[in-house]
């Protein structure tokens, strides 16, 4: 699985890619992640200043990010895609994405995945038409730019990719699971009163124990 992110901002994932499943995940080269910086594809001004944004037609606050660097950025890693790439755009109107969703994509381990984080008050729409990139979005929210949300679909879709969790088991929605874990200590004892482990974790009677964990999570 190939990611191929467009973002202005490549340096904010440098800490989460290098780190724990996903870091060792491409370390093991189960998945790639390059990117491609828009501001690349713009020249310079007389100040030195590559300008990626300019005001938007109609009038309105902020600033939209202009069409031409982020097609040329799409276009390069288009170019180093061996298949016709899925391209993905975020917006809190777009698709909603789920474990269903990352499922799906996980399944195809060949795939080229382009992801173009937006900024400022977005993207130029024709952007979107041009490439026919889906929308998607990773809640009623609003953020101040794509790269969390890129961050969340690569996480998501990486660990439904063969050998990238070391076992199918460990998919919690692939196990019976609940909400509330416990370890030890069995019983811990904050501020004067003693919090224990639910007994019927101890029993060793595995139906009973799936019966809880079902419960928990409102099976």
């Amino acid at each position: 699985m190939k990611f191929h992110i467009i973002t202005i901002f490549p340096e904010t994932f440098d800490s989460y890619l290098k780190e724990s499943i996903i870091g060792r995940a491409i370390t093991k080269k189960l998945i790639s992640v390059k990117f491609y910086n828009p501001r690349d594809f713009v020249k310079p001004s007389s100040n030195n200043l590559r300008p990626i944004d300019d005001r938007p037609y109609g009038g309105g606050p902020g600033m939209v990010m202009r069409a031409d660097p982020m097609i040329k950025a799409i276009e390069k890693a288009s170019k180093s895609c061996k298949k016709k790439p899925k391209i993905i755009i975020f917006s809190p109107s777009g698709k909603n994405f789920d474990t269903e969703y990352a499922k799906k994509m996980g399944k195809k381990d060949s795939q080229d995945i382009i992801l173009i984080c937006g900024r400022y008050e977005g993207i130029d729409a024709r952007v979107q038409k041009i490439f026919k990139a889906e929308s998607i979005s990773v809640g009623d929210y609003v953020l101040t730019g794509g790269e969390l949300p890129a961050m969340i679909l690569i996480d998501s879709i990486s660990r439904q990719i063969k050998g990238v969790l070391g076992k199918y088991e460990s998919l919690e929605e692939e196990r019976v699971s609940s909400s509330e874990v416990y370890t030890r200590p069995e019983v811990l004892e904050y501020k004067g009163k003693k919090h224990r482990v639910p007994k019927v974790l101890l029993s060793g009677d595995h139906k009973k124990i799936d019966a809880w964990k079902s419960k928990g999570r409102g099976l």
